[in-house]
């Protein structure tokens, strides 16, 4: 094997979850209403409610990641992530952002949990 190809696998299997046979489990995040506060010291508050089913998890709370894009006045676009916990029923997350910020676009991404 050439070392480009054991580079290219070795890069593989670092990022491959280990083979346990184990199903792997995630709560149900579904998005029901997002807003932004009015502006108040420069800032506003964009915030989210979010139904979590989470009856395939055996914990009572869990982890999750929004992946946002945002606009700014007069800098790139620029993507980041924050992380935020679940409870079963609805919850209510929010982040800050200037008052010439925007979110362009955003997404849920419910990390795993330990199967029922």
């Amino acid at each position: 094997m050439t070392s480009r190809a054991l580079i290219l696998l070795a890069a593989r299997l670092v990022g491959a979850p280990p083979a346990t046979g184990e199903p792997i489990c995630k709560p149900t995040l579904a998005v029901r209403a997002v807003y932004f506060s009015d502006i108040e010291l420069d800032q506003r508050t964009w915030s989210v409610r979010i139904a979590v089913d989470a009856a395939r998890c055996a914990t009572a709370s869990g982890r999750f990641n929004i992946r946002f894009v945002r606009l700014k006045e007069d800098a790139p676009d620029e993507s980041f992530r924050e992380q935020f916990g679940w409870t079963p029923g609805e919850i209510e997350v929010s982040t800050l952002f200037a008052a010439d910020e925007a979110v362009l676009d955003f997404s849920v991404e419910a990390l795993p949990c330990p199967c029922r």
